[in-house]
């Protein structure tokens, strides 16, 4: 039988991921940055496994594809441990008196002024007396720049001891942070960096030179207690990072406890977490006294500049066949396609590459290196057709994409409508202020309750499209 053209397309798209360079960060040991997917449970459905989606292979798969600021309709929310005290913020790098070296090395990674975060959190991580601080913040808001700004900014380099100690919950993430300290600190060779990581093999006894630690919980206990590399109560400066997934994570949350007692007591104390819920605030109130406190305040959404529409279908193979008009009658710069399932995702790459079209498949059984390689091929137009599971419906921003289509309504895991991810699956068009357009299949008595309840959710009207009509269709082109 002869291989048909979605088997090639899949060969192609798997080689360029292969290939794709891993991550080198000089002055650590070469490291393979490939996230291990742990064990599935053979008896859960596709669903339940994306439902399941490890939190930080999410993170790190933001962290891969936002190689920029993104764009937010977030407000700062600020708590001050002292009211009195004034508040201050900073519009300019130049404004925080910054060593030459360090803001050399900031406008060399691309930061021409202070993020939202940035603008208030970095004149408190950088006072004296130090505050300490407790953010919000998701990936793309610069956050990892600002807190290793902080800790670059108060290493002193003539004392050749651990000074900073940042943990993540995996290798791959402390990498990724490593990766912006050798950036920012690169017109600053007198500090050392060092990774507290399983692959980084260190003899009993040795002692570590390198001004600031980066690594996962475990090993930096090991480090602390079993080898004796650097002494804890020598640190000034302790972050925690992605708090959030570090609770999730079996072991981690008390690891992190047990480094945290062995501090100093005037150690600068930075958390930093994508949520704010319980479980988080009871770990940071452990962790980090009297802080000041940073909220990322969500504003309005608005969908005025996305026009929605939806199509109604008897099954899968109607659904495609809708999805064909659509590419027949408009001209579409690039497309999004957002299914409930990995198998529907495959089976309609393979259908619409039969027909010729230029087809991506992400999904969460690629490794998290492979999806940004996917991500990055589209992003350069190499596919004009993305066909994605719910992992890349927060992740991705390309100009050129002019239609989302949800293929499946998105659920939450009790089959009712799942209006957050909505709203970030057709948020993928109309970005940077262009107009987009979003196209919804409904198949069934359900799925039309569905689009009803989001409908109303959103108090925006969501009208019927006959993709037989083919002036219809030209008139929603325009």
């Amino acid at each position: 039988m002869a291989t048909d053209s979605w088997a090639l397309c899949v060969d192609e798209q798997e080689e360029t991921c292969g290939t794709m360079e891993t991550l080198q960060i000089s002055r650590r040991p070469a490291v393979t940055s490939v996230l291990a997917k742990s064990g599935k449970d053979q008896n859960k459905s596709d669903e339940e496994e994306e439902e399941e989606e490890d939190k930080a292979a999410q993170s790190l798969h933001n962290k891969l594809i936002r190689n920029k600021l993104v764009n937010n309709s977030f407000k700062v929310e600020i708590l001050q441990r002292d009211p009195n005290s004034p508040l201050y913020s900073v519009k300019t790098f130049e404004e925080l008196h910054l060593k030459p070296q360090l803001l050399h090395g900031v406008y060399a990674m691309g930061f021409n002024r202070p993020s939202k975060i940035q603008e208030t959190a970095l004149p408190m991580m950088l006072a004296e007396p130090p505050q300490n601080l407790i953010a919000q913040s998701q990936s793309g808001t610069g956050k990892t720049a600002a807190f290793v700004l902080a800790m670059l900014s108060n290493v002193n380099p003539d004392n050749k001891w651990p000074q900073c100690l940042c943990i993540s919950p995996t290798y791959e993430l402390a990498l990724q942070t490593g990766k912006v300290v050798e950036q920012m600190g690169q017109f600053y060779p007198e500090v050392k960096l060092a990774y507290a990581i399983r692959a980084n093999k260190m003899q009993k006894g040795s002692k570590i030179q390198a001004q600031i630690v980066i690594g996962t919980p475990g090993t930096v206990l090991d480090w602390f207690n079993k080898l004796r590399l650097m002494d804890p109560k020598m640190i000034r400066v302790f972050v925690l990072d992605e708090a959030d997934i570090m609770i999730a994570t079996s072991g981690h949350q008390d690891q992190s406890l047990r480094i945290h007692r062995m501090l100093p007591k005037d150690c600068h104390m930075l958390l930093f977490s994508a949520t704010f819920e319980e479980s988080v605030w009871s770990f940071a109130e452990r962790v980090v006294p009297d802080p000041n406190i940073i909220r990322l305040k969500r504003e309005e959404e608005t969908l005025d500049n996305i026009k929605q529409y939806y199509i109604f279908c008897r099954n899968k193979e109607d659904k495609f066949t809708a999805v064909c008009n659509l590419y027949g009658a408009m001209t579409i710069a690039q497309a999004i396609i957002f299914c409930h399932t990995r198998r529907i995702a495959a089976w309609l790459a393979g259908q619409m590459s039969k027909e010729g079209h230029q087809v991506a498949l992400l999904s969460g059984e690629l490794a998290v290196e492979q999806r940004a390689a996917v991500i990055e091929r589209f992003r350069e137009g190499k596919e004009k057709v993305l066909i994605a599971t719910n992992v890349c419906s927060r992740g991705i921003d390309v100009e050129q994409v002019s239609v989302v289509i949800n293929f499946d309504l998105p659920l939450d895991k009790d089959g009712n409508p799942d209006n957050e991810t909505y709203l970030h699956r057709i948020g993928r068009t109309g970005r940077f202020g262009k107009r987009g357009l979003a196209i919804n299949m409904v198949e069934n008595e359900h799925s039309v309750e569905v689009l009803k309840a989001i409908e109303k959710h959103f108090n925006k009207m969501i009208s019927k499209l006959d993709t037989d009509d083919l002036n219809e269709l030209e008139k929603i082109a325009n």
